[in-house]
Order: C-alpha cells, then structure tokens, then sequence
C-alpha cells in the first residue's frame, strides 16, 4: 500500500484516522487505494460514528475501484460490509447507544419518498446512496451511517464472520428468495465466491439440493463441504434439471449455458451489480416460461430476516484476514479467484 499526503473529506474534524483512499478509478494491479491519514468524519442529524473493527472485501468494491460503475464520488473511500462500535451519537439519533456492535451494509440511505420506497420497494429508490460508492466507506477507522440504515449484529459471530454477511450474505438471500426456490427444489450457483459461500448454507437449511459451476477446482472442492450435491467447470452441464439458477460471477457469457440447464418455468437470477455482456443466444432456451430477473441491492428488511435466519443456522464463513493497509493485495487475490470464501480487513481490535 502506498502512503501519501493526506486528503480531507467534507465535514471533517481536526482528529485524524487512517484510511484507504480511492483518488481516480484504477486497475486493481496498479495498487490505486493509498494509505492516508484522512479527517475523522463527524455524525449528523441522525446519524451514528462506527468506529471499524472490520470491513468485508466485496467484487462490487473492485467495480467500483476499476470504474466499472461509474464514478459517484472522487476522491471516495470504498467499503461496504462495515462492523464495528458506535462510537458517538450525533443530533436526534437515539436509536443505538454508544457501545453496540453495529453494521453498516450497501444501501447507505434512500429519499423515502419517491414511488419505489412509498410501496416497500426501497432497493429501487429513484436518490440512492451507496456506502462506500456515493458516500466513503469502511475502509477506515471511523464511519458515519444513518441510524435507520444500521443493523445490529447477532451476538455468536465474531467481526471477521460477521462483516461479509452485509452484502455478500445479505445479495445472496435475496437472490434465493427471488429464484423462488422451494424446499425439495434443485437449484444451480454459477460462482462461488462469497455470497454463494452464504447462500448456499441458507439453500441447504431450506431443503434445498444446491448443483455449484465454477471454473475453480478449490471452489468446488469448498462447494461439495459445504453439502453441494455436484459441482464441477463452470460450463459443465449439471447431472439433473434445475428448478432455478442464480449467476454470482459478472460474466455475461454464463447466462446462455444457465439456461440450458433450467427446467420448464425455470428462473435465472442474475445476482451481480456489474455484469459483462450478455451474448445472444436462441430464443428455445428462454422458451416454456423460463424466466431471467436481475437483483438490484437489498431492502432493510431483507436485511434483517437474513441476519435472523443466519443465526438460526448459524452461518459460518472461511474467511481470510487482511491488515487495513493491505487491502489492495486483498483485493487482487480477490480478482483472481485466489480467495477461497471471504476476504475481511482487520481494522482496529
């Protein structure tokens, strides 16, 4: 990591914090996040400073870092699988009292008003902000969150399990829940990074028969663990026809060979924010009422039901540690699949 002169984000104090800092979208192999001393961000009117105990490495944070989506805010610190402990309370927030053990997930704060969030759908709100996007994120010591948008965090999960549960976790029970699936169902993963790495312990709690395609024979080896009733390559062709299908990895050439694999009625669920594109492809395969649908962030309440039912489970991860300043090596293990399960920065103790 490469340390420089500092940068100040707006409404700063004199304190300082160390952070990872994102100046201009970058190849990851560059090492573009720098290690800087930044101002420690100060809580508004209902908002809550966290400070990090650790932050979740998430591909989302690669396209945003190599500016695959494009560009919110510059400089921006990324992050956005965020816990750690409320420190300070800023005006009107009562919600959580200095001291808890919070989370801070993808979807910072919607406008409550607009046409999605008035029917519940507040994932599609038309004024989103993003951690670590739109506004800075968990690659630091010190975050600010809104309070309504914060969830604690069930005791039983250490920082390090818990923190890849608030995007990873959180996209992947939301994925499952839009394929449909039914318990006795069988239902395909195409990638099996972190969020598959989660679903797949919810789909087996639920009864279901998970088959996993992903072109990593460690992956595999991590799926069939897991209780995977087959993996094998990522165009490999399952042994059985399957009720539904979620893509984790953002290639689009994997979405025709899906198909082929769904059964009468089937559902594809597209689970990435970023995908590459998506070739053409015979119109036989999307025939008898199969069905594509795409994942667009997460409600607080999908949020809340996942974290309950991955208590019940519990939900555990294989997680590897990283120091904050390492964060660019994380996440180039990240994009070359050499992380089997989750990557996690340890931030402060």
């Amino acid at each position: 990591m490469r340390e420089r002169g500092s940068w100040e984000p707006p409404r700063k104090t004199k304190s300082a914090m160390k952070a990872c800092v994102l100046r201009a979208p970058a190849k990851i192999e560059t090492n573009p996040l720098e290690f800087v001393d930044v101002a420690t961000p100060v809580p508004g009117d209902g908002e809550v400073l966290v400070r990090v105990r650790a932050c979740g490495v998430c591909r989302t944070d690669l396209h945003v870092i190599e500016g695959e989506l494009p560009p919110r805010k510059s400089p921006v610190i990324p992050g956005h699988q965020v816990v750690g402990i409320v420190e300070k309370q800023g005006t009107k927030a009562r919600r959580f009292a200095t001291g808890t053990r919070v989370g801070i997930a993808w979807l910072h704060k919607t406008d409550g008003t607009c046409s999605y969030c008035r029917i519940g759908a507040e994932n599609l709100c038309d004024n989103p902000l993003f951690t670590g996007y739109s506004v800075d994120g968990g690659y630091a010591e010190y975050i600010v969150a809104p309070e309504n948008f914060v969830y604690e965090i069930p005791e039983g999960f250490p920082d390090e399990q818990a923190a890849p549960l608030l995007c990873a976790g959180i996209i992947g029970f939301r994925s499952l829940r839009l394929s449909g699936i039914k318990r006795g169902g069988r239902l395909g993963f195409y990638g099996f990074g972190a969020a598959a790495h989660v679903a797949i312990q919810v789909a087996r709690h639920w009864g279901v028969e998970v088959f996993a395609s992903t072109r990593d024979a460690r992956h595999q080896k991590l799926a069939l663990e897991l209780g995977a009733a087959w993996a094998g390559g990522t165009f490999d062709e399952p042994p059985e026809k399957l009720d539904a299908a979620i893509v984790f990895a953002p290639a689009g050439e994997i979405v025709p060979a899906a198909l082929k694999t769904l059964k009468k009625g089937g559902v594809l669920v597209l689970g990435g924010i970023h995908m590459s594109p998506i070739p053409s492809f015979s119109y036989d395969l999307l025939y008898q009422e199969r069905m594509i649908r795409s994942v667009a962030n997460n409600t607080r309440q999908d949020g809340e039901d996942f974290l309950r039912v991955a208590a019940e489970i519990p939900v555990r991860m294989h997680i590897q540690v990283f120091p904050l300043k390492e964060a660019n090596r994380a996440l180039n293990l990240l994009k070359n699949d050499a992380i089997p399960g989750a990557a996690v920065l340890r931030v402060s103790e």
